[in-house]
């Protein structure tokens, strides 16, 4: 027997994923997320408590975090969890339960959840892309997280725009500051608010993505015209992502990825941008939305 445990920490609240063997879900909790350390360990420590008495065993434990673990001093840099920022959270809740906890951000376990899908395990090569409030992903070879040096693979959306993206854009557009406090990020223009941001700058006023993709399927010839544009551009900056990881498999996540146009021709648009011989990969939405982040947490450990 087998069972994992996987904690999703946002800022607001943690969910606990509890997964048997055969990777299925038998339980699952959500509370809010205390705003002192000590309370917070004590929380994620009840609920690991809890889970054991459950499943009879003691469970192995997964952390996922909207930030990075650094590498060098093992504490966490997080905007969004006050109370584990520059925290060792890692190492005090794994000495707090007597075993071995794992953590990682949540983009990676959002990609890792999608690589173990039923559907998806037979690609040695997964690279998530979540197109949401910023854009970001992660790195999955052979069902095991590619964290890199710094644990930034996979922070797509602070590479440079493809100098083809200004054919997009026009050569002379200006680059919004992005929130790394660099210029010229993909960021700027792939995320929701990148999506309402590519409508100004070639309309001229202001419409959120739900009003534009409302519009998209009300027929309006203005939102046909965006979302081909903005596929393009995104085709553009997947080429040169595509290229450099060459995966068998892109699983798109985040509230854009809801819009259901965007995978209309997203293959005839990419391919142009990669290299002659190269085969595109297999593009999907991802299968398990607000779940990724438990599940990908839980399935750190299930490589062993």
């Amino acid at each position: 027997m087998a069972s994992y445990y996987g904690f999703d920490v946002g800022g607001s609240k943690i969910a606990l994923g509890v997964y048997n063997a055969r990777l299925e879900q038998v339980w699952q909790q959500r509370v809010p997320t205390p705003q002192a350390y000590d309370e917070l360990l004590g929380t994620l420590c009840a609920l690991t408590h809890e889970a054991d008495a459950r499943c009879g065993e003691r469970g192995s434990v997964g952390v996922g975090v909207p930030g990075l673990p650094v590498p060098d001093d093992g504490t966490l840099f997080t905007a969004n969890i006050p109370a584990a920022r520059g925290r060792t959270l890692q190492a005090d809740l794994s000495q707090r339960l007597g075993r071995e906890v794992r953590i990682d951000n949540d983009a990676n376990c959002f990609t890792l959840s999608e690589a173990w899908d039923e559907a998806f395990r037979a690609y040695p090569v997964v690279m998530g892309l979540i197109l949401g409030t910023g854009v970001g992903g992660g790195l999955i070879v052979n069902g095991s997280p590619v964290t890199g040096r710094n644990y930034i693979t996979g922070e797509f959306g602070h590479m440079r725009l493809p100098v083809d993206a200004l054919e997009v854009l026009g050569r002379d557009v200006t680059q919004p500051l992005c929130g790394c406090g660099k210029r010229g990020c993909i960021e700027s223009w792939l995320s929701g608010p990148g999506f309402s941001r590519l409508w100004q700058h070639h309309y001229h006023h202001a419409l959120s993505a739900p009003e534009i993709i409302t519009r998209y399927y009300q027929g309006d010839a203005q939102a046909i015209a965006h979302t081909g544009r903005y596929q393009e551009l995104l085709a553009v900056c997947l080429g040169n992502l595509l290229t450099l990881v060459d995966p068998h498999l892109v699983v798109l996540g985040g509230g854009l990825s809801n819009f259901d146009a965007l995978y209309e021709g997203l293959a005839e648009r990419v391919k142009p941008h990669l290299l002659p011989v190269a085969r595109l990969p297999r593009f999907e939405k991802a299968r398990h939305g607000d779940a990724g982040g438990m599940r990908g947490a839980a399935f750190l450990h299930v490589k062993d």
